[in-house]
């Protein structure tokens, strides 16, 4: 069945449905640290706990999308993600609730956006060159940076806010799966194939450029976004409301939609720069975040989350499409499925950068985090003019 114009746009709003239940909980970080005395290094098990469900979801939906097909997995973990948020409602008294939910957000995130962007992409076989990558992008981005606005907003004025923040998500959820699965629904674009699940690495991660750039690159995507979002606000002051808080993740995830026609455009004149232009806005991002913690002016985050959000898109964009360029179409679910969960690695920023502040402090951590940034703004150029990726 040949897809129809406009139909991919049936499962990126499933992807951005997921994407905004998987990020709604960072601006609530300040909800749970004032109303349950949380810690800083609790709240960022909690902010990273995401990941532990999210990767192995990535690594097996992908695959599974290219050995079942798209439209089973997609379907599945875009009606499963609103039971996340139902949850987050439930065990919203203790750490270990929240644990759980957050556990659960993070499996239905990865199988959503490995088999999600693999199918995106096939819908948009018609259409220019990258367009695919970064429709898919947008989704996933718009619905990051959505959903912690909405839940910020409503917590603000709402007199349970530990409840009624993740109401907007159920409601969004249910929207996405009943478009996704309406009469006629979205055509399979990778039919079911014979023989078991490849669960090994694709041959297009296992080396090359892959490895050279990719792999150093991707953790930044969303450690800058994390640095922007779940680490600055709550440790520049006592005082950030939660609506300053989303205010900040939107800026952040909203630049980081803007700078992706930008990015596309810098891919198709020179593949990988727009990775390393990604790199040196971390490595500023990381160093304006250390003189605003220095500073102690929560208002200067403003400055920073434009910066950083730059950084994830551009890195994100530039990824996307050397992932897209390097896999076979057998493999593209589970190529993609490995991209992302390197970028998801960055989840853990905020829980490292806990570890190093305990021997430099914030501020130290922060240009710490700068430098690696640099570092690897370095490497990534040299192989880039160097050894230029086929």
């Amino acid at each position: 069945m040949t897809p129809s114009p406009g139909t991919w746009r049936r499962v990126a709003l499933g992807m951005f449905a997921v994407g905004w239940g998987a990020n709604q909980f960072s601006s609530m970080l300040v909800v749970y640290r004032d109303e349950l005395g949380l810690s800083s290094g609790t709240l960022a098990a909690l902010f990273g706990v995401y990941a532990l469900g999210l990767v192995p979801g990535l690594l097996i939906g992908g695959p599974a999308s290219d050995r079942y097909g798209r439209r089973p997995l997609v379907v599945a973990f875009v009606a499963l993600s609103p039971l996340a948020s139902l949850l987050l409602i439930v065990g919203r008294d203790g750490a270990e609730g929240l644990a759980v939910a957050r556990l659960l957000a993070g499996v239905c995130s990865g199988v959503v956006f490995a088999a999600g962007s693999a199918w995106v992409q096939e819908l948009s076989a018609g259409a220019p060159s990258g367009a695919g990558a970064r429709r898919a992008a947008v989704a996933l981005t718009a619905g990051f940076g959505s959903g912690p606005v909405v839940a910020a907003l409503v917590a603000q004025v709402a007199a349970a806010p530990r409840v009624l923040a993740f109401v907007p998500h159920v409601v969004l959820g249910v929207v996405a799966l009943a478009v996704l699965v309406r009469a006629g629904g979205v055509p399979e674009t990778a039919p079911p194939a014979h023989g078991r699940i490849r669960i090994g690495l694709p041959r297009a991660v296992r080396g090359g450029a892959f490895v050279r750039v990719v792999v150093p690159t991707a953790p930044w995507v969303f450690a800058a976004a994390a640095i922007s979002f779940a680490v600055l606000p709550e440790r520049v002051g006592d005082d950030v409301p939660v609506a300053f808080a989303g205010l900040v993740t939107g800026v952040t995830l909203g630049c980081g939609v803007l700078v992706q026609p930008l990015a596309r455009r810098v891919e198709d004149r020179r593949p990988l720069r727009a990775g390393t232009l990604g790199l040196v806005a971390a490595t500023a991002g990381a160093a304006l975040g250390a003189g605003v913690l220095a500073l102690g002016a929560p208002v200067l985050l403003l400055v920073c989350a434009p910066v950083l959000g730059a950084a994830y898109g551009l890195c994100l964009v530039s990824g996307l499409r050397l992932s897209e360029r390097l896999a076979a179409p057998q493999e593209r679910g589970a190529t993609l499925a490995v991209f992302y969960a390197l970028t998801y690695v960055g989840f853990g920023a905020p829980y490292a950068l806990t570890a190093v502040a305990g021997l430099t402090g914030d501020v130290g951590a922060l240009l710490a985090a700068a430098a690696l940034a640099a570092a690897t703004a370095g490497w990534v150029s040299r192989v880039r003019t160097d050894r230029a990726p086929t």
